[in-house]
C-alpha cells in the first residue's frame, strides 16, 4: 500500500492553485519525495506532514521546476545543526551533477546544513527498502537525464483467522513466524505448517510515476499493470506539434500509454494553466476513463 500525497502539480509555471512539481510517498513507515519544485516545504507544511521523517529523495531530471526547492527544503531539515539523521538523493548522475554545483555555490564544496548521500541511478536499477522496492528506468525528455520510477511492495499471503483459532495459534511471535513462512511448533507439540493457515498469494502494490516525458516510446513495459500511473499531460491533443518541441505529452498521449500498459489507474499532473482542467481531464478519459487530474495537497492511496 502506498499513501500520496501531491505536493505540486503544475507544469514549469506555478499557477496560485498549482505549485512546481513534487510528490510525497509514504511506504512501509518510510516516507519518500518525487522531485521537490520551488515551495515544496511549504507545502509539506499546508499538508501536515512536515519535514522531519523525510529520508529520501528522488529527482526525475535536473529541470529546475523540479529541483529548486532542494535549497531551503534541506535548510530547514538541517535544523538544529546537530542533526545525524541523513537524507539520501537520488537522481541521474547529471541531475546530482547539477544539484551538487547548487549546493557548493550556497555553502561550499562538499558541505550543506546536514549529511547528505547522493546516488546516482541506473537504467533498470533497484533499490530495495524495508516492505517495497524502487526500480527506475529512462524517461526520454529533451536529452535531459531522466528517470521513472515504480514501486512494488512484495507479492504475500495473509493469514487465515478461522483456521489460527480452530488450530489453537496464539496471538503474537508465533502467528508472524507463519505469516514470513515459518513453521512453528505449539506447546503441546503440534506442529502448524504456514500452508495450514495462509490463504492464496495475492500480488503486491504497483505505482508507476513518470516525470517530464517527450515521448511514451518504450514506456509500457516499465509500468505494465500498474495499479496507478502517475504521468505529466502537460498539453492537448490539438496542441501536439507544440508537445513535441516542448518535449512534452499530451493528456491523449498519457492515456493512450495507460491503455498499452494495462494500468488500472491515471492520475494526471503536470497541469499548465493554458487549458482548463476540465478539458484535459476530458481528452484523456475518452481514451481512457480511469483517469483523474490531481490536486495540489490531494490525498490518494494505492
Amino acid at each position: 500500500m502506498f499513501d500520496l500525497v501531491f505536493l505540486g502539480t503544475s507544469a514549469s509555471v506555478p499557477a496560485p492553485e498549482r505549485n512546481q512539481p513534487a510528490l510525497l510517498i509514504a511506504a512501509a513507515g518510510q516516507r519518500l519525495l518525487v522531485d521537490c519544485g520551488e515551495g515544496t516545504q511549504r507545502q509539506l507544511m499546508r499538508s501536515g506532514a512536515g519535514v522531519r521523517r523525510l529520508r529520501q529523495i528522488l529527482l526525475t531530471h535536473e529541470h529546475l521546476d523540479h529541483i529548486l526547492g532542494l535549497p531551503g527544503l534541506l535548510a530547514t531539515m538541517g535544523l538544529p545543526a546537530d542533526r545525524e539523521e541523513r537524507v539520501i538523493l537520488r537522481g541521474g548522475t547529471r541531475t546530482l551533477g547539477l544539484v551538487a554545483g547548487v549546493f557548493a555555490a550556497l555553502w561550499g564544496e562538499g558541505r550543506a546544513p546536514l549529511a547528505l548521500e547522493l546516488v546516482p541511478l541506473a537504467p533498470g536499477g533497484v533499490v530495495a527498502e524495508a516492505g517495497f522496492a524502487i526500480h527506475s528506468f529512462p524517461v526520454e525528455h529533451r536529452g535531459a537525464d531522466s528517470f521513472g520510477f515504480v514501486f512494488q511492495t512484495p507479492r504475500h499471503r495473509h493469514l487465515l483467522p478461522d483456521r489460527l483459532a480452530e488450530l489453537g495459534v496464539p496471538d503474537g511471535r508465533l502467528r508472524k513466524l507463519l505469516a514470513d513462512g515459518v513453521a512453528v511448533e505449539l506447546e503441546d507439540g503440534r506442529r502448524v505448517e504456514p500452508a495450514d493457515v495462509l490463504g492464496r498469494e495475492t500480488p503486491g502494490t504497483k505505482l508507476a510515476v513518470i516525470g517530464d516525458a517527450g515521448s511514451v516510446a518504450g514506456l509500457a513495459e516499465s509500468i505494465r499493470a500498474a495499479d496507478l500511473l502517475v504521468i505529466e499531460a502537460t498539453f492537448l491533443d490539438r496542441d501536439a506539434s507544440i508537445a513535441r518541441s516542448h518535449g512534452h505529452l499530451t493528456a491523449a498521449e498519457a492515456a493512450a500509454l495507460a491503455v498499452e500498459a494495462g494500468v488500472k489507474r491515471l492520475i494526471l499532473n503536470h497541469i499548465s494553466g493554458r487549458y482548463e482542467a476540465a478539458d484535459i481531464l476530458a481528452e484523456a478519459r475518452e481514451i481512457f476513463p480511469e483517469t483523474t487530474i490531481a490536486a495540489d495537497l490531494e490525498r490518494v492511496r494505492v
